[in-house]
């Protein structure tokens, strides 16, 4: 599945009303580990079913940023009924993303 793009729009319907588990992957175009995390999520939803995933600039879509106390980026929170369920901050592997996912 791919990645959809996430932003203050679409954040209640992509994400906080979803019936499956949501990865969520805070980036900014000018951060080095973002650009290293991005393929890295992007493999990831083609492999794995039953999840969705998504990337939210962090410079577009500043209220989000701040609700979830986003201060470092990449920042990857994972979402299930709404709620956080598991997060991690900085650069993570396909397996630190699996083990957040519980997979």
């Amino acid at each position: 599945m791919a990645v959809m793009e996430v932003n203050d729009s679409t954040f209640m319907a992509q994400v906080r009303n979803s019936d499956v588990p949501v990865l969520v992957d805070f980036y900014a175009t000018w951060c080095g580990p973002c650009q290293m995390q991005g393929p890295i999520v992007d493999e990831l939803a083609e492999e794995v079913s039953g999840i969705k995933f998504g990337k939210l600039n962090v410079d577009e879509n500043m209220s989000l940023a701040q609700q979830y106390r986003v201060a470092s980026i990449p920042t990857l929170l994972v979402f299930k009924n709404g709620k956080i369920a598991a997060s991690a901050v900085g650069l993570q592997s396909k397996e630190g993303l699996k083990k957040l996912l519980g997979i």
